[in-house]
């Protein structure tokens, strides 16, 4: 089986390096970075504690020079979406691919390059250390399913999740993948944006009286948000916080590593995303306002 994996940062290197470890599975991947793609290319994908540590793994930043694959998983930055699946386009004429992105929308830009979709979200962490490498940070789980406008065949999400359950990387199909995206979404925009704010680890937050009750407000937010919208969670998004902030003490979500990079982050699909979901449904947001505006504010004044 031939899989294309969409952006190899820190969660598709991850995701590449642990099916490359299986054997039995032809793994690509497509990053813009040529140092990036030569490391690869050179040396393998370091990535310690799977299997050999060092995978064969095909890498191009040409998206035409890949070749047509059945499987796709995008793991770039939301704000690349568009142009990596424009890029890509070719290799997925009959293919089914997964978003296992950060925040919501990224499926409907996916579902106009591809002809069937799967909603993916995973809270497996990790960071790129150099170039060619991809350290785990902390494991977790992998939920996708079809998604509803242009639906994979719940056999294919069956079959993903197969492949990825023994890589190693815990995975669940299920019908409607809606309840676990949210739960993610609502993680992510209580804690993110306060580490990118504050310069703070997970552990570091959950060590502040006044981060931790902030980060409480934002998910009491999100929460609000889905429950207007109809969508069921799949887990305690506070007890998830509580989780990460014991297990994961030292980790920097993907928002502090793009702010201590002045990188453009992912603040719009995730506390935006609320933002604009909750003025929809008549739900005050004005936390993750406040959050939305601080941290397009800080972007801004690297210009």
């Amino acid at each position: 089986m031939r899989i294309c994996v969409v952006g190899c940062g820190a969660i598709g290197s991850l995701f590449a390096a642990h099916l490359a470890a299986l054997g039995d599975a032809e793994v690509w991947v497509f990053d813009v970075s040529q140092t990036q793609v030569r490391a690869i290319n050179e040396h393998g994908l370091q990535c310690p504690g799977v299997k050999a540590g060092t995978h064969r793994i095909r890498a191009r930043a040409d998206g035409a020079q890949i070749p047509p694959c059945e499987l796709g998983i995008v793991a770039t930055k939301s704000l690349h979406t568009d142009a990596a699946l424009a890029a890509t386009a070719a290799a997925f004429e009959d293919a089914t691919v997964c978003s296992v992105q950060n925040g919501v929308g990224n499926e409907e830009i996916i579902a106009r390059y591809v002809p069937r979709v799967i909603r993916g979200t995973t809270i497996v962490a990790g960071h790129v250390p150099a170039p060619g490498a991809v350290q785990l940070d902390a494991p977790g789980g992998t939920w996708i399913g079809p998604f509803e406008p242009r639906p994979a065949r719940m056999g294919e999400v069956r079959r993903l999740a197969g492949l990825l359950n023994r890589a190693g990387l815990p995975t669940t199909a299920l019908l409607d993948a809606r309840g676990a995206q949210w739960t993610k979404l609502i993680f992510n925009s209580a804690t993110s944006p306060v580490a990118a704010l504050t310069g703070l680890t997970m552990g570091q937050l959950g060590e502040m009286a006044g981060a931790r009750d902030l980060i409480g407000r934002l998910a009491g937010e999100g929460c609000a948000v889905a429950r207007a919208l109809g969508i069921t969670l799949d887990d305690d998004p506070l007890a998830m916080i509580e989780e990460a902030v014991t297990h994961a003490h030292g980790h920097r979500p993907s928002m502090l590593q793009d702010v201590l990079a002045r990188r453009p982050t992912e603040i719009g699909v995730l506390n935006g995303a609320i933002v604009r979901r909750g003025t929809e449904a008549g739900v005050p947001i004005l936390l993750n306002q406040a959050v939305t505006t601080l941290v397009n504010g800080l972007e801004q004044s690297w210009e």
